[in-house]
């Protein structure tokens, strides 16, 4: 991505869920998928690369569950109402501890939004080598079943395969700045 002038801040990207060019764009096709207009109830992931769907979301009226980093201190709950104007700091890790309040219990979310190093077509998430964002999805998947799982990434983040761990999890939708791939 850096050869290719295509990630973007913040750098280096190594070491991180990579920002990248066109992340605005797909945000836009996320907010355009029928899972999305439905959803009220959105957990995301705290990357920069998916700041702008967390900024949709509150945008749109959705409340917004953001993981803390590395889920030090849990999940934080934004409430679109109280942050009018706003929207864009609240999507932020600063904003969302500025405006959010830390949450023990989750209420139950419609989507789940991830980010990634890489994503192969078949869903398979490679992430920054913690498994921070394979434990964000399981214990929301754990405690209210099946949601729907959406990465953002750029084009060339879609790649044949990545390690397969027994912890992994899958992602079904993924949304490029061109496209909307849907796992089967």
């Amino acid at each position: 991505m850096r050869e290719r002038n295509l990630a973007i801040f913040p750098l280096p990207c190594y070491g991180r869920i990579p920002n990248f060019l066109g992340s605005d764009k797909a945000a836009t096709k996320v907010s355009q998928l029928e899972e999305w207009k439905k959803a009220r109830v959105i957990v995301a992931n705290p990357d920069f690369a998916q700041q702008k769907v967390r900024e949709i979301a509150l945008k749109e009226g959705k409340t917004l569950i953001m993981a803390s980093p590395r889920l030090r201190y849990g999940y934080i709950k934004i409430d679109p109402q109280k942050i009018k104007g706003k929207e864009t700091l609240a999507s932020t890790i600063k904003g969302a501890f500025r405006y959010g309040e830390k949450v023990a219990e989750l209420s139950r979310p419609d989507l789940i939004i991830t980010g990634c190093v890489a994503v192969t077509p078949n869903g398979y998430r490679l992430g920054k080598g913690r498994a921070y964002g394979d434990r964000e999805i399981r214990m929301v998947k754990s405690e209210f079943g099946e949601i729907p799982v959406i990465t953002t990434v750029n084009d060339v983040q879609i790649i044949d395969s990545v390690p397969i761990e027994e912890h992994d999890e899958k992602v079904d939708i993924i949304v490029t700045p061109t496209r909307v791939i849907r796992v089967k």
